[in-house]
């Protein structure tokens, strides 16, 4: 069975997008499976620079075809901040994901409601030998001022998607896994993880 290796070290992530790929005919395999340690600085300039650095990091690094993933909120208020620097975006060192949405929440105050804003994610699957194809996903959705659901991470508990009057973090794993901007990015990397790994 053709094996894949997820390029995250992020627990939640991890298992995303586990529950996304279990249908594949391959071998799901974490960092950790294969006594595999790396941790890869974000500096690209875009979501797809910063997801194609770590699934090639690790594709070289364990001679399997890896995915790696690169995500972020983009609020129109803040001129589509967080964005890149969604999972550093606070002012201390250490933040928290609570921290993270504390944060986001002050920048917001005085600034008129509704706080329209989107999740953005670009999957990156890349070979040993370098090559890295791309797929995209997108969930639009808006910021609300108080938490609610205790599922997901980061900021999915501030994140409401108005047609469901659901916030992210209210989701079920089935539901999130429809209609998340990682769930619709991997969605659209099926026929290329088919392609690279002979299934």
């Amino acid at each position: 069975m053709p094996r894949l290796l997820l390029a995250t070290n992020n627990r939640g992530k991890a298992r995303e997008m586990q529950a996304l790929l279990n249908d594949l005919c391959v071998e799901l395999l974490l960092p950790a499976d294969i006594g595999l340690e790396l941790h890869i600085p974000e500096g690209g300039r875009t979501y797809a620079e910063n997801a194609a650095s770590k699934a090639l990091a690790f594709a070289r690094a364990s001679g399997l075809i890896a995915l790696g993933d690169d995500s972020g909120l983009e609020v129109d208020a803040l001129d589509g901040q967080p964005g890149l620097h969604s999972h550093r975006f606070a002012p201390w060192p250490d933040a928290t994901d609570a921290d993270r949405r504390v944060y986001l929440l002050q920048r917001l105050q005085g600034k008129p409601r509704p706080w329209k804003a989107r999740f953005r994610a670009t999957v990156a699957v890349a070979t040993p030998a370098g090559e890295v194809r791309y797929a995209l996903g997108a969930c639009e959705g808006e910021i609300i001022p108080e938490e609610r659901g205790t599922n997901g991470f980061g900021y999915d508990p501030i994140f409401l998607i108005p047609a469901l009057g659901k916030t992210m973090a209210e989701l079920s794993m089935d539901e999130k896994n429809r209609l998340s901007h990682r769930a619709r990015a991997i969605q659209n990397a099926r026929q290329i993880l088919k392609d690279v790994l002979g299934i």
